[in-house]
């Protein structure tokens, strides 16, 4: 023993992006549609709350717009209902959600992205129905407006993931590409991913039992 203390191996934590949204007082009615294509879409709700903001509050959160012709009319809308804040979580949070929910102008977002849901939900430039953050330093204090107790967690320097991938990843991936050629399967892609499944080494235990 040469007296050094011994510190335990930790996994980096992989860093996956989160982005704010809003359901907004226009379409608050239709929120568990609006929650289901989210969710189809793949992106993970990792937080919710159904809130009304009152002007003050909503002055703050937008403002960034202040001085603004609409900013009066912006506040006005953005707190004369409930509204429901959810954040996202999945891959290039942030760009996917903004793509999913198109241009600002509702009206506009028809002819040009008709299968966007600012088009199909929202009415106007104003009434548009859903707010995504613009990037990740906006989504960061967004969250924390909506979220006070949220933290984010900053992006892992490339080597941290690249020694996730080595130690934790690899190892399972030659496993299973070993056993790929021993067994030759018909269909090499299929059989690969349901042995990774089967075999994921952070698979958790579930209990079958219902709640």
């Amino acid at each position: 023993m040469d007296g050094t203390p011994k510190h335990p191996m930790r996994a980096p934590r992989i860093y996956v992006e989160r982005t704010l949204a809003l359901i907004k007082p226009d379409v608050i009615h239709k929120a568990e549609e609006i929650e289901d294509i989210i969710l189809r879409s793949g992106f993970t709700i990792l937080q919710k709350r159904k809130l009304q903001l009152t002007p003050e509050q909503c002055s703050d959160f937008y403002a960034e717009q202040y001085g603004k012709l609409f900013f009066p009319s912006l506040t006005a809308f953005m707190s004369s209902g409930p509204i429901i804040a959810m954040t996202l979580a999945r891959q290039q949070a942030i760009a996917h959600w903004k793509a999913l929910i198109g241009p600002v102008n509702s009206t506009k977002a028809r002819e040009t992205h008709p299968e966007c849901l600012r088009a199909k939900y929202g009415t106007s430039d104003l009434r548009n129905a859903l707010h995504g953050s613009e990037a990740f330093s906006s989504a960061e204090s967004e969250i924390k407006f909506m979220f006070p107790k949220s933290v984010i967690e900053p992006i892992p320097m490339a080597e941290a993931a690249q020694d996730y991938l080595f130690r934790f990843v690899s190892p399972t991936l030659l496993s299973g590409l070993t056993e790929l050629c021993k067994q030759k399967p018909a269909d090499p892609y299929t059989w690969l991913a349901d042995w990774l499944i089967k075999n994921n080494p952070n698979k958790p235990n579930v209990n079958d039992g219902a709640e």
